[in-house]
């Protein structure tokens, strides 16, 4: 059996706990390896590691650390089929989508090597008489990221490579479920020149986790996660010093108004819905029809949903796989139940779902709830799976209204042909990320990504400006120098300009 381990000042090492977790293949349903679970003497170790590192890192020049991020950018790209195959067979993605991750943390790798601009500070001359005033962004420390299973490439790659091209040095805290990807990672930072220290790797559970909050030594966590779990991590953080981004849950709705082009919006409501199998954070899990957009958008949702190809994600022909765990497919499956009980309409039912050759993997088919109303489980709950449940109102304003209503505020997306309206959904939304014909809008590496309300705990958004923000704090600088033959001008009062 495989045996995944930590990844502390630039090595692999077991680590002192004999805890171990199973990681298993989820299209086949079979352990295909053991990840060890940190101690915290474990945790310890790669903390200090990045705290010795620190030291010469924090100064070493913006010219070398972009060095350091342009050969490990091109060493993902080179090693992207790669890291693509240790996602699939973890977390049991097809390939392409796999593929799709890589790129999309690779983005935010590219932004971080235009830190030298990034980091420019300000100047301004000749504030007062012979003084002048200036400001730069120093690094924090040692940060961490506690990161889910669903992207374990693309997530951890929106904080580390902001945070060690500000001068941080990294623990990464992955999903136990899907652990290699963050090791091969390790690996690349290595090869590319990245000393020692700078990023480390501990697997673990809730005991790494609290050892990482309570670390006198961890100046700042990134989190992406679960609602409670987010507000825990937020909450044990904060009271511990530490600056916090904690990133949890979503419950994201798609409007589909009247004069919207079907077709066009049951496509993309389908491959926001299904692909991944619906655990992505940012997935449409909610659909908003409006009038009569209703009965037309639920019929050609059903009819894609009935064509999606699942199967294993190293299967070519396949366009969703299976879900990460066993647990997580009876969470699923016992969620559409309650659906069915509550009064909903299953219009295309994904429980039971087998695939040949596959009978024991985490499998559930893509799934429609019609007839949904928002004090049924299945809308209130991050169902986290291949199941869209459909809402009817009667207008825009409604539909406005019913978003503004749950305490998620992640993503959401409108399908219409009028301007009007999307301006009007646009800026009427309480929602941090919005598409307008476009069902999952997350944005480029060069802004921040970032929900409201109880799908962000902290203020400041993941990469982009806002996470050089986030890992840096400012130092502003007055200064003068006197000549010997000019008097002091000292005084008591409080200084002004003059």
């Amino acid at each position: 059996m495989k045996t995944i381990e930590h990844w502390i000042a630039g090595k692999s090492t077991p680590g002192s706990s004999d805890r171990t977790a199973p990681v298993f293949n989820p299209a086949t349903g079979a352990q295909q390896a053991e990840v060890v679970l940190g101690s915290v003497t474990d945790v310890e170790s790669a903390i200090t590691a990045a705290k010795d590192a620190y030291v010469e890192w924090s100064q070493t020049s913006i010219s070398k650390r972009t060095k350091v991020l342009f050969a490990f950018r091109e060493l993902v790209n080179a090693r992207a089929d790669e890291i693509a195959e240790l996602i699939t067979d973890e977390h049991g993605k097809v390939l392409s989508d796999a593929l799709g991750e890589v790129q999309r943390g690779l983005e935010v790798v590219e932004f971080a090597c235009g830190i030298p601009s990034l980091l420019k500070g300000d100047y301004s001359d000749q504030v007062s008489t012979d003084v002048d005033t200036f400001s730069f962004r120093e690094p924090l420390g040692v940060v961490a990221g506690i990161t889910p299973f669903n992207f374990p490439a693309m997530v951890p790659m929106w904080m580390f490579p902001v945070a060690i091209a500000c001068g941080n040095t990294f623990v990464l805290k992955p999903s136990e479920r899907d652990p290699s990807a963050s090791i091969r990672i390790a690996e690349l930072w290595q090869e590319a020149g990245l000393p020692d220290g700078v990023f480390n790797v501990v697997h673990g559970d809730k005991l790494a986790v609290d050892t990482i909050l309570d670390s006198p030594d961890v100046a700042a966590v990134s989190f992406v996660g679960s609602t409670p779990i987010a507000r825990y991590i937020h909450e044990r953080g904060t009271a511990s010093g530490k600056r916090v981004q904690a990133l949890g849950g979503a419950k994201n709705h798609a409007i589909i108004l009247p004069d919207a082009d079907v077709d066009f919006a049951a496509d993309h409501l389908a491959a926001a819905a299904f692909g991944s199998a619906g655990e992505r954070c940012m997935a449409i899990s909610a659909a908003v029809a409006v009038g009569s957009a209703a009965d037309r958008i639920v019929e050609a949702v059903n009819q894609r949903a009935r064509a999606v190809k699942v199967g294993s994600g190293r299967d070519s022909s396949s366009e969703m796989g299976p879900v990460v765990t066993r647990e997580a497919q009876q969470r699923i499956v016992g969620l559409i139940d309650t659906g069915e009980t509550q009064g909903a309409s299953i219009t295309v039912d994904g429980r039971g779902y087998e695939v040949p050759g596959h009978e024991d993997g985490f499998f559930v088919g893509p799934t429609v709830i019609d007839h949904v109303t928002t004090d049924m489980d299945v809308y209130r709950e991050e169902i986290f799976g291949p199941v869209i449940s459909v809402v009817r109102v009667d207008d825009v304003d409604e539909a406005i209204a019913l978003i503004n209503a749950n305490p998620y505020g992640n993503g959401t997306a409108i399908f219409t042909s009028s301007g009007e309206s999307a301006r009007r959904f646009q800026r009427g939304v309480h929602v941090g990320m919005i598409g307008i014909n476009v069902p999952v809008p997350v944005p480029m590496a060069f802004y921040s990504f970032g929900g409201w309300k109880d799908s962000l705990f902290g203020d400041k958004h993941v990469h982009g400006p806002e996470g050089v923000g986030f890992y840096t704090r400012a130092k502003v600088v007055t200064a003068r120098w006197p000549r010997a033959s000019h008097a002091s001008d000292a005084s008591f009062h409080f200084p002004t300009s003059k």
